[in-house]
């Protein structure tokens, strides 16, 4: 898909400030776009990259054109029209090229088909590789060797996965990230994602996982992962080799977590943090900061309101400092 600015602008209510003609073939983070491709900056903690982006073109508002030194096209709402503009370039799956197994079955001479599945163009399955009952496989899907794909698996379009994975039923691989914009009416406009999910080899994903696509760099289950039934994956989430996550817990967006990290059943992890290699999170635990220190952690408190908590946690994280005080006092007054 090819739009020049002019015609962008007019699809997200924008103003362009440079080459109006300019031609724009996609879109792509500041810091990883081309001559020929739009980005977007929607803080100033962007301004840098803001600065020295390579992108043909940056959506941006009032506050930081000034710092924008490509084309700029200016908006009110940021997000909102990189929402509205993600749906343009979205390569959509064409459900007219699905075909069940016996339409395709000729092209995968070693590979095992159950009933019931149906496969998109360009897939590549390596030889002896098994997909099971009503399997769903997209375009441009790769899998590789000697591969169990359970049934009732979806694989939506451009993922790949590696050798010796194992994918119990009722998984879901390259699912729509959960992205939304508000407008000025505060309704929701859903973003649409970009990228892919990249899965590296004996990679073993549980059943009724979820791993959502990236929303424009990938989503990555590096080799060797165990995941268990019922975990999810957001957006942009990258998995360290040989980590181990039990069931029920969620990670949202572009969070890193490192090697060899285990993290129990039902843990929380919010969005944009970075967890380092040799990490133990103990089961029901919310990680709400980076770990930048291999060990064992447990983080949970009672739920009360927000303002609440801020002030109960200030105190928890001096609790060691406070005793530590008393015993010093304690000793003066003997």
């Amino acid at each position: 898909m090819m739009f020049t600015l002019k015609e962008i602008a007019k699809l997200i209510d924008a103003k362009v400030y440079g080459n109006s003609s300019k031609e724009i073939i996609g879109m792509n983070t500041l810091d990883n776009a081309t001559s020929d491709q739009i980005s977007h900056a929607v803080s100033q903690k962007y301004q840098k990259s803001l600065i020295s982006s390579n992108a043909g073109a940056i959506i941006v508002d009032k506050k930081l054109i000034e710092h924008c030194s490509s084309n700029a096209l200016l908006v009110e709402n940021v997000s909102l029209a990189y929402a509205l503009l993600t749906h343009e370039f979205k390569n959509y799956q064409n459900i007219n090229h699905l075909q069940t197994t016996s339409q395709v079955i000729n092209s995968y001479s070693k590979v095992d088909f159950a009933p019931g599945c149906i496969i998109g163009k360009n897939v590549t399955i390596g030889k002896n590789t098994s997909i099971g009952a009503n399997c769903v496989i997209e375009d441009d899907v790769t899998i590789g060797m000697n591969s169990l794909i359970e049934s009732n698996v979806t694989i939506h379009k451009g993922c790949e996965i590696g050798k010796k994975c194992v994918i119990s039923s009722g998984a879901v691989i390259g699912s729509e990230g959960f992205g939304n914009a508000r407008d000025q009416n505060n309704r929701w406009h859903a973003i649409a994602h970009l990228g892919d999910v990249i899965i590296g080899d004996e990679v073993s994903i549980g059943a009724n996982t979820t791993i959502d696509r990236g929303s424009i760099d990938n989503t990555e289950v590096h080799s060797g992962v165990k995941i268990d039934n019922l975990v999810h994956i957001a957006h942009n989430v990258i998995i360290g080799s040989d980590t181990a996550i039990a069931a029920k817990t969620g990670i949202a967006g572009t969070t890193v977590i490192g090697k060899r990290c285990m993290i129990g059943g039902m843990v929380g992890i919010v969005d944009h943090l970075t967890i380092t290699d040799d990490v133990i999170v103990n089961a029901t635990s919310t990680v709400n900061r980076n770990i930048i220190k291999p060990g064992i952690y447990t983080g949970f408190v009672p739920l009360m309101l927000h303002s609440e908590w801020k002030k109960a946690g200030v105190w928890l994280t001096k609790l060691d400092k406070i005793a530590t005080l008393l015993k010093i006092k304690l000793k003066d007054i003997k």
